[in-house]
Protein backbone atom coordinates (compact mmCIF):
# COMPACT_ATOMS: atom_id res chain seq x y z
CA UNK A 1 0.00 0.00 0.00
CA UNK A 2 1.54 3.32 -0.73
CA UNK A 3 0.31 6.68 0.37
CA UNK A 4 -0.23 9.39 -1.83
CA UNK A 5 1.33 12.92 -0.59
CA UNK A 6 -0.02 15.47 -2.06
CA UNK A 7 1.68 19.24 -1.77
CA UNK A 8 0.37 21.94 0.71
CA UNK A 9 -1.23 24.93 -1.70
CA UNK A 10 -1.99 22.34 -4.78
CA UNK A 11 -5.37 21.67 -5.84
CA UNK A 12 -6.66 18.41 -5.27
CA UNK A 13 -8.09 16.60 -8.26
CA UNK A 14 -11.14 16.55 -7.24
CA UNK A 15 -11.49 20.44 -7.21
CA UNK A 16 -9.81 20.87 -10.21
CA UNK A 17 -12.28 18.80 -12.05
CA UNK A 18 -14.97 20.86 -10.00
CA UNK A 19 -13.13 24.35 -11.52
CA UNK A 20 -13.23 22.57 -14.99
CA UNK A 21 -17.42 21.65 -14.91
CA UNK A 22 -17.61 24.91 -13.69
CA UNK A 23 -15.73 26.51 -16.32
CA UNK A 24 -17.93 24.93 -19.35
CA UNK A 25 -20.84 25.83 -17.76
CA UNK A 26 -19.73 29.39 -17.72
CA UNK A 27 -18.63 28.93 -21.08
CA UNK A 28 -22.15 27.00 -22.12
CA UNK A 29 -24.00 29.92 -20.68
CA UNK A 30 -22.01 32.52 -22.55
CA UNK A 31 -22.72 30.71 -26.12
CA UNK A 32 -26.40 30.76 -25.37
CA UNK A 33 -26.42 34.59 -24.33
CA UNK A 34 -24.31 35.80 -27.24
CA UNK A 35 -26.52 33.23 -29.69
CA UNK A 36 -29.61 34.01 -28.55
CA UNK A 37 -29.64 38.01 -27.46
CA UNK A 38 -27.78 38.81 -30.57
CA UNK A 39 -29.74 37.16 -33.01
CA UNK A 40 -32.84 39.04 -31.69
CA UNK A 41 -30.73 41.91 -31.67
CA UNK A 42 -31.17 42.38 -35.93
CA UNK A 43 -34.94 42.32 -35.38
CA UNK A 44 -34.76 45.58 -32.58
CA UNK A 45 -32.11 47.66 -34.19
CA UNK A 46 -34.15 47.32 -37.70
CA UNK A 47 -37.72 48.41 -35.29
CA UNK A 48 -35.67 51.43 -34.10
CA UNK A 49 -34.94 52.62 -37.13
CA UNK A 50 -38.45 51.88 -38.79
CA UNK A 51 -39.93 53.74 -35.16
CA UNK A 52 -37.55 57.07 -36.48
CA UNK A 53 -34.25 57.11 -34.53
CA UNK A 54 -31.30 56.88 -37.35
CA UNK A 55 -28.81 54.63 -36.83
CA UNK A 56 -25.88 56.63 -35.46
CA UNK A 57 -28.30 58.03 -33.22
CA UNK A 58 -29.92 54.89 -32.11
CA UNK A 59 -26.19 53.82 -31.25
CA UNK A 60 -25.29 56.62 -29.39
CA UNK A 61 -27.97 56.24 -27.32
CA UNK A 62 -27.45 52.46 -26.75
CA UNK A 63 -23.93 52.72 -25.80
CA UNK A 64 -24.01 56.23 -23.55
CA UNK A 65 -26.56 54.35 -21.74
CA UNK A 66 -25.21 51.00 -21.54
CA UNK A 67 -21.05 52.00 -21.01
CA UNK A 68 -21.64 54.63 -18.37
CA UNK A 69 -24.40 53.08 -16.12
CA UNK A 70 -22.14 49.84 -16.50
CA UNK A 71 -19.16 51.76 -15.16
CA UNK A 72 -21.02 53.26 -12.39
CA UNK A 73 -22.13 49.89 -11.30
CA UNK A 74 -18.44 48.61 -11.50
CA UNK A 75 -17.27 51.59 -8.88
CA UNK A 76 -20.05 50.53 -6.64
CA UNK A 77 -19.11 47.10 -6.36
CA UNK A 78 -15.54 47.99 -5.38
CA UNK A 79 -13.72 47.42 -9.12
CA UNK A 80 -10.90 49.56 -9.78
CA UNK A 81 -12.35 51.75 -13.11
CA UNK A 82 -9.63 53.76 -13.66
CA UNK A 83 -7.23 52.70 -16.67
CA UNK A 84 -3.97 54.01 -18.01
CA UNK A 85 -3.21 56.50 -21.38
CA UNK A 86 -2.24 53.32 -22.84
CA UNK A 87 -5.08 51.10 -21.45
CA UNK A 88 -7.68 54.14 -22.86
CA UNK A 89 -5.58 53.72 -26.58
CA UNK A 90 -6.34 49.96 -26.87
CA UNK A 91 -10.13 50.31 -25.64
CA UNK A 92 -10.91 52.76 -27.85
CA UNK A 93 -9.59 50.96 -30.74
CA UNK A 94 -11.41 47.69 -29.99
CA UNK A 95 -14.49 49.89 -29.11
CA UNK A 96 -14.30 51.82 -32.23
CA UNK A 97 -13.79 48.42 -34.68
CA UNK A 98 -16.22 46.38 -32.62
CA UNK A 99 -18.77 49.05 -31.90
CA UNK A 100 -18.73 51.80 -34.75
CA UNK A 101 -17.36 50.21 -37.75
CA UNK A 102 -19.35 46.28 -37.05
CA UNK A 103 -22.26 47.58 -35.05
CA UNK A 104 -22.76 50.97 -36.46
CA UNK A 105 -22.02 49.65 -39.70
CA UNK A 106 -24.60 46.68 -39.53
CA UNK A 107 -27.29 49.61 -38.42
CA UNK A 108 -26.85 51.89 -41.18
CA UNK A 109 -27.23 48.73 -43.59
CA UNK A 110 -30.37 47.63 -42.37
CA UNK A 111 -31.89 50.93 -43.35
CA UNK A 112 -31.79 49.58 -46.88
CA UNK A 113 -31.10 45.57 -46.53
CA UNK A 114 -33.68 43.62 -44.36
CA UNK A 115 -32.71 42.21 -41.12
CA UNK A 116 -32.72 38.82 -42.20
CA UNK A 117 -30.45 39.45 -45.24
CA UNK A 118 -28.07 41.64 -43.47
CA UNK A 119 -27.38 38.30 -40.56
CA UNK A 120 -27.00 35.84 -43.35
CA UNK A 121 -24.05 38.98 -44.62
CA UNK A 122 -22.56 38.92 -41.72
CA UNK A 123 -22.10 35.51 -41.36
CA UNK A 124 -19.27 35.82 -43.27
CA UNK A 125 -17.55 36.78 -40.32
CA UNK A 126 -16.10 33.51 -39.51
CA UNK A 127 -14.16 33.21 -42.48
CA UNK A 128 -12.42 36.34 -41.74
CA UNK A 129 -11.47 35.33 -38.21
CA UNK A 130 -9.99 32.17 -39.73
CA UNK A 131 -7.78 34.40 -42.56
CA UNK A 132 -7.32 36.84 -39.73
CA UNK A 133 -5.93 34.06 -36.98
CA UNK A 134 -3.90 31.78 -39.02
CA UNK A 135 -2.59 34.19 -42.34
CA UNK A 136 -1.89 37.46 -40.24
CA UNK A 137 -1.63 36.86 -36.40
CA UNK A 138 -0.75 33.30 -36.72
CA UNK A 139 -2.51 32.22 -33.66
CA UNK A 140 -5.68 29.84 -33.10
CA UNK A 141 -5.84 27.15 -35.83
CA UNK A 142 -8.16 25.05 -36.60
CA UNK A 143 -7.95 21.41 -36.77
CA UNK A 144 -9.47 19.27 -39.75
CA UNK A 145 -12.88 18.76 -38.09
CA UNK A 146 -13.12 22.57 -36.96
CA UNK A 147 -12.34 23.58 -40.99
CA UNK A 148 -14.78 20.97 -42.12
CA UNK A 149 -17.47 22.51 -39.57
CA UNK A 150 -16.65 26.22 -40.90
CA UNK A 151 -17.05 24.60 -44.78
CA UNK A 152 -20.87 23.00 -43.39
CA UNK A 153 -21.44 26.35 -42.04
CA UNK A 154 -20.66 28.22 -45.18
CA UNK A 155 -22.60 25.85 -47.03
CA UNK A 156 -25.61 26.37 -44.89
CA UNK A 157 -25.63 29.92 -45.29
CA UNK A 158 -25.42 29.29 -49.06
CA UNK A 159 -28.93 27.18 -48.10
CA UNK A 160 -30.23 30.04 -46.48
CA UNK A 161 -29.28 32.95 -49.11
CA UNK A 162 -30.35 30.50 -52.13
CA UNK A 163 -33.94 31.66 -51.99
CA UNK A 164 -33.02 35.44 -53.23
CA UNK A 165 -30.54 33.90 -55.57
CA UNK A 166 -32.69 31.22 -57.50
CA UNK A 167 -35.91 33.92 -57.76
CA UNK A 168 -32.85 36.54 -58.97
CA UNK A 169 -34.69 39.17 -56.43
CA UNK A 170 -32.87 42.55 -57.83
CA UNK A 171 -31.58 45.14 -54.91
CA UNK A 172 -31.92 48.53 -55.50
CA UNK A 173 -28.61 50.73 -55.65
CA UNK A 174 -28.58 51.38 -51.69
CA UNK A 175 -29.59 47.88 -50.96
CA UNK A 176 -26.63 46.91 -52.66
CA UNK A 177 -24.32 49.43 -51.43
CA UNK A 178 -25.49 48.06 -47.55
CA UNK A 179 -24.88 44.74 -48.87
CA UNK A 180 -21.56 45.56 -49.60
CA UNK A 181 -20.84 47.42 -46.56
CA UNK A 182 -21.87 44.64 -44.71
CA UNK A 183 -18.48 42.56 -45.26
CA UNK A 184 -16.24 45.39 -44.02
CA UNK A 185 -18.51 46.25 -40.58
CA UNK A 186 -17.97 42.16 -40.08
CA UNK A 187 -14.50 42.79 -40.89
CA UNK A 188 -14.02 45.62 -38.61
CA UNK A 189 -15.72 42.99 -36.09
CA UNK A 190 -13.19 40.42 -36.87
CA UNK A 191 -10.34 42.64 -36.39
CA UNK A 192 -11.29 44.21 -33.07
CA UNK A 193 -12.54 40.63 -31.77
CA UNK A 194 -9.06 39.66 -32.26
CA UNK A 195 -7.54 42.89 -30.92
CA UNK A 196 -9.47 42.32 -27.84
CA UNK A 197 -8.20 38.74 -27.56
CA UNK A 198 -4.67 39.63 -28.09
CA UNK A 199 -4.03 42.50 -25.96
CA UNK A 200 -4.48 41.19 -22.26
CA UNK A 201 -4.68 44.05 -19.96
CA UNK A 202 -4.69 44.99 -16.38
CA UNK A 203 -8.14 45.75 -16.58
CA UNK A 204 -11.14 44.16 -15.28
CA UNK A 205 -13.30 42.87 -18.41
CA UNK A 206 -16.47 44.02 -17.27
CA UNK A 207 -14.65 47.54 -16.39
CA UNK A 208 -13.10 47.11 -20.00
CA UNK A 209 -16.37 46.62 -21.21
CA UNK A 210 -17.98 49.31 -19.81
CA UNK A 211 -15.31 51.29 -21.62
CA UNK A 212 -15.12 50.23 -24.97
CA UNK A 213 -19.07 51.11 -24.76
CA UNK A 214 -17.89 54.64 -23.96
CA UNK A 215 -15.73 55.11 -26.39
CA UNK A 216 -17.57 54.06 -29.00
CA UNK A 217 -21.02 55.78 -27.79
CA UNK A 218 -18.67 58.98 -28.50
CA UNK A 219 -17.50 58.15 -31.71
CA UNK A 220 -21.55 57.64 -32.69
CA UNK A 221 -21.91 61.37 -31.18
CA UNK A 222 -19.52 61.93 -33.88
CA UNK A 223 -21.31 60.38 -36.96
CA UNK A 224 -24.31 62.33 -35.38
CA UNK A 225 -22.86 65.55 -35.97
CA UNK A 226 -21.42 64.86 -39.36
CA UNK A 227 -24.68 63.21 -40.87
CA UNK A 228 -27.05 65.64 -39.08
CA UNK A 229 -29.29 62.43 -38.10
CA UNK A 230 -30.01 64.15 -34.89
CA UNK A 231 -32.18 67.14 -37.04
CA UNK A 232 -34.90 64.02 -38.19
CA UNK A 233 -34.90 61.82 -35.16
CA UNK A 234 -37.94 60.90 -33.84
CA UNK A 235 -38.65 59.38 -30.65
CA UNK A 236 -41.48 57.51 -29.64
CA UNK A 237 -42.40 54.27 -27.27
CA UNK A 238 -41.74 51.68 -29.86
CA UNK A 239 -38.51 52.64 -30.62
CA UNK A 240 -37.27 53.95 -27.27
CA UNK A 241 -38.37 50.40 -26.26
CA UNK A 242 -36.23 48.66 -28.49
CA UNK A 243 -33.07 51.08 -27.46
CA UNK A 244 -33.35 49.76 -24.16
CA UNK A 245 -33.78 46.32 -25.51
CA UNK A 246 -30.41 46.53 -27.04
CA UNK A 247 -28.82 48.22 -23.91
CA UNK A 248 -30.02 45.46 -21.77
CA UNK A 249 -29.83 42.44 -23.91
CA UNK A 250 -27.71 43.34 -26.58
CA UNK A 251 -25.09 45.10 -24.81
CA UNK A 252 -24.85 44.72 -20.88
CA UNK A 253 -25.67 40.75 -21.22
CA UNK A 254 -24.59 39.94 -24.62
CA UNK A 255 -21.44 42.11 -25.01
CA UNK A 256 -20.24 40.96 -22.21
CA UNK A 257 -20.83 37.30 -22.36
CA UNK A 258 -18.94 37.80 -26.58
CA UNK A 259 -15.93 39.95 -24.54
CA UNK A 260 -15.65 37.41 -21.88
CA UNK A 261 -15.63 34.51 -24.46
CA UNK A 262 -12.94 36.39 -26.43
CA UNK A 263 -10.76 35.60 -22.97
CA UNK A 264 -11.53 32.31 -22.36
CA UNK A 265 -12.40 30.20 -25.84
CA UNK A 266 -10.77 29.88 -29.21
CA UNK A 267 -11.59 32.68 -31.77
CA UNK A 268 -12.51 30.64 -34.29
CA UNK A 269 -15.65 29.03 -31.83
CA UNK A 270 -16.50 31.92 -30.58
CA UNK A 271 -16.91 33.38 -33.70
CA UNK A 272 -19.54 30.28 -34.46
CA UNK A 273 -22.08 32.78 -32.89
CA UNK A 274 -22.45 34.48 -36.71
CA UNK A 275 -23.61 30.98 -37.59
CA UNK A 276 -26.11 30.55 -34.87
CA UNK A 277 -27.55 34.94 -35.27
CA UNK A 278 -29.29 34.37 -38.79
CA UNK A 279 -31.48 31.34 -37.75
CA UNK A 280 -32.19 33.65 -34.70
CA UNK A 281 -32.96 36.20 -36.55
CA UNK A 282 -35.19 34.69 -39.53
CA UNK A 283 -36.57 32.17 -36.77
CA UNK A 284 -37.80 35.63 -35.03
CA UNK A 285 -38.67 37.65 -38.08
CA UNK A 286 -41.44 34.45 -38.93
CA UNK A 287 -43.00 34.52 -35.48
CA UNK A 288 -43.12 38.42 -34.78
CA UNK A 289 -42.90 39.89 -38.43
CA UNK A 290 -44.82 36.83 -40.07
CA UNK A 291 -41.74 36.24 -42.79
CA UNK A 292 -42.32 33.83 -44.73
CA UNK A 293 -40.17 30.08 -43.47
CA UNK A 294 -39.45 27.47 -45.90
CA UNK A 295 -37.60 24.14 -46.30
CA UNK A 296 -34.56 26.42 -47.25
CA UNK A 297 -34.76 27.74 -44.05
CA UNK A 298 -35.32 24.76 -42.39
CA UNK A 299 -32.34 22.83 -44.75
CA UNK A 300 -29.78 25.59 -43.84
CA UNK A 301 -30.80 25.45 -39.93
CA UNK A 302 -29.93 21.83 -39.99
CA UNK A 303 -26.51 22.14 -41.47
CA UNK A 304 -25.72 25.31 -39.32
CA UNK A 305 -26.47 23.46 -36.11
CA UNK A 306 -24.34 20.51 -37.21
CA UNK A 307 -21.38 23.22 -38.02
CA UNK A 308 -21.37 24.46 -34.76
CA UNK A 309 -21.66 21.12 -33.31
CA UNK A 310 -17.83 20.32 -35.17
CA UNK A 311 -16.59 23.69 -34.90
CA UNK A 312 -17.42 23.93 -30.87
CA UNK A 313 -15.76 20.57 -30.06
CA UNK A 314 -12.80 20.71 -32.37
CA UNK A 315 -9.33 21.26 -31.33
CA UNK A 316 -7.26 24.06 -31.89
CA UNK A 317 -3.71 24.32 -32.30
CA UNK A 318 -2.22 27.37 -30.68
CA UNK A 319 0.63 28.85 -32.40
CA UNK A 320 2.69 32.05 -31.62
CA UNK A 321 0.51 34.86 -31.90
CA UNK A 322 1.17 38.02 -33.36
CA UNK A 323 1.59 40.75 -30.76
CA UNK A 324 0.35 44.08 -32.08
CA UNK A 325 2.68 47.27 -31.97
CA UNK A 326 2.77 48.63 -27.97
CA UNK A 327 1.99 45.08 -26.95
CA UNK A 328 4.28 44.43 -23.33
CA UNK A 329 1.77 44.27 -20.62
CA UNK A 330 1.77 40.70 -18.91
CA UNK A 331 -1.16 38.09 -19.86
CA UNK A 332 -3.78 38.23 -17.62
CA UNK A 333 -6.89 35.48 -17.22
CA UNK A 334 -10.06 37.36 -15.70
CA UNK A 335 -13.25 36.11 -14.70
CA UNK A 336 -16.48 37.91 -14.85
Amino acid sequence: MTDTVQLKGAPSPDSTANMGSEHRLKVVIAFGLVYVFWGSTYLFIGMSSAAGIPPFVMCAMRFLIAGPLMLAACAVFGRNIRISRQEAVRLAMIGSLLLVGGNGGLAWAEQYVPTGFAALIIAVTPIWFLVLETFVFRGDRMSRRGLIGLAMGIVGIAILVWPKVAHREALGVMQSVGSISLLFSSMSWAIGSVFSRKWQMKVDPLVATSWEMIFAGLGHVVLVLFTGQIHRASFNQRGVLAVLYLVVFGSWIGYTAYIWLLKHVPTPKVATYAYVNPIVAVLLGWIVLHERFDHFMLAGTIVIVGAVVLVTTAKVHTGKAFEPPGEGLPELESEV
